[in-house]
């Protein structure tokens, strides 16, 4: 089993016990993560294969699923893209000893929400599951529309329109295009994009948030009078209407 012990604390929030589906393989991992996670108020099912882990987790009826990569019968990335194309958004916290670079950008990409390599720190493990169900804490609160001079958000349909005219964003231009209006007029750096709309906490060393910004600069730039996103050279961009 590949864990490192160590001293956990968590506040009075973090002790509000969620519904966690573990798919591991490793028996003695298993037990090791579902006697912690117990101990801090949470239910834990586990299954040890990727079939039932697919089955168990399609109903979304979890707040949160841990997922090894190499489980018998549907590898973890074979689960986890399964779920994204039947639009079950529960969080995923990738849990594996494949650590190479590739191998996390490659589960960041495939739908986790993060990645955690073995052998691992119970206490690291515990701060992003505990991260993971906060974020999801937010998911039913309506938002309000998101006005940045002619350029309107909705973030309930996420639908985007410029002086009128509707905008067809891909799923990542609109999340960039998202963060960003919410950081309306402040520069957003590169770590910042890539924590928050990537999911990556380390830089993966290419041009994804260039390449990515220039098509999102031609959807809502291109016909219309004014720029509205801008780059700060050497800092990041900023939307901002003027």
């Amino acid at each position: 089993m590949n864990v490192q012990t160590d001293t956990i604390t968590t506040t009075g929030a973090d002790r509000m016990g969620r519904k966690i589906l573990l798919v591991e393989d490793d028996r003695e991992t298993a037990s090791y993560l579902q006697r912690g996670l117990a101990e801090e108020g949470h239910s834990v099912e586990h299954v040890e294969d990727g079939r039932d882990g697919l089955f168990r987790a399609s109903d979304g009826s979890f707040d949160l699923i841990i997922l090894d990569r190499m489980v018998p019968g549907l590898d973890g990335l074979a689960l986890l893209k399964g779920l994204r194309a039947a639009d079950v958004d529960t969080p995923v916290l990738i849990l594996s000893a494949l650590a190479s670079v590739t191998d996390r950008i490659e589960g960041l990409e495939s739908g986790s929400d993060d990645y955690l390599t073995k052998p691992f720190s119970f206490g690291e493990l515990l701060a992003r599951v505990n991260a993971l169900l906060r974020r999801g804490e937010g998911k039913g609160t309506p938002d309000l529309r998101l006005i940045v001079g002619d350029l309107e958000i909705d973030p309930l349909s996420r639908g985007v329109r410029r002086s009128g005219k509707l905008i067809d964003l891909k799923p990542r231009e609109y999340r960039l295009l998202e963060y960003l209006a919410r950081n309306e007029g402040r520069v957003v750096t590169r770590t910042m994009l890539l924590e928050q709309v990537w999911d990556y906490h380390f830089d993966p060393g290419t041009n994804v948030i260039d390449v990515h910004v220039s098509r999102l600069r031609r959807k809502i730039e291109d016909g219309f009078d004014n720029p509205i996103l801008h780059t700060v050279r050497g800092a990041g961009y900023r939307l901002a209407a003027s």
